[in-house]
């Protein structure tokens, strides 16, 4: 396991609406307009939020904005990414396809970043799957299916059900703990995998 502070992932990880930037100038900036976006949340619901307004926020142009996402909705989903990739990046939390502990970690930190938002805005999704998505992806790779449907079709199918489950928890009154439903969660993804997670193996979990 690689200490927090040192934790990457690779770059099919992330949302691919959100690539990862190399250029120092350009993820300056992109953490700025993120950051104008995170701010005003607090304050406005994201649909009365206008392209100026970030902008302004940001203290950069509407051209500028333009020069890095296509509209509002690129730039919550990235932000969302960021942010959800950062959560699991500060547990320590990797999955290499194989160990059922690192994915309950895995579905700990979805139920606990859903948790955490005050609203879920429909494009939020998108981006969390994503990241989910792409680390079941990664994992899944050194297990590849021996059987007629892609590893990709997989990681889609286990990301979406995760999502959706974690989703339906957050919305039950008098919910369980996250740490007991992540087992539930577990228990309920685990058959979708060709091999299902065990508790051997390589883990990336803290």
């Amino acid at each position: 396991m690689l200490p927090k502070q040192q934790m990457q992932y690779p770059e099919d990880v992330m949302n691919e609406s959100c690539p990862q930037i190399v250029d120092p100038r350009i993820r300056r900036t992109r953490q700025l307009l993120q950051q104008a976006l995170e701010k005003l949340l607090t304050t406005k619901e994201f649909d009365k939020i206008s392209v100026q307004d970030i902008s302004e926020a940001a203290t950069v142009n509407r051209a500028t904005f333009y020069d890095h996402y296509p509209d509002k909705f690129a730039l919550l989903n990235c932000l969302v990414a960021t942010r959800f990739q950062d959560l699991l990046a500060a547990r320590g939390v990797g999955f290499d396809g194989s160990c059922s502990s690192a994915l309950k970690a895995l579905a700990l930190g979805l139920c606990d970043y859903l948790a955490e938002q005050r609203h879920l805005e429909p494009p939020m999704e998108s981006a969390v799957i994503g990241v989910v998505r792409g680390m079941i992806l990664n994992g899944s790779k050194s297990h590849p299916s021996s059987g007629h449907v892609s590893v990709e079709m997989i990681a889609s199918a286990i990301s979406w059900a995760m999502y959706g489950a974690a989703l339906e928890w957050l919305r039950t009154p008098n919910r369980a703990p996250s740490e007991d439903f992540a087992e539930t969660l577990v228990t309920l993804v685990s058959p979708i995998f060709p091999s299902a997670p065990h508790e051997s193996g390589a883990i990336h979990a803290s």
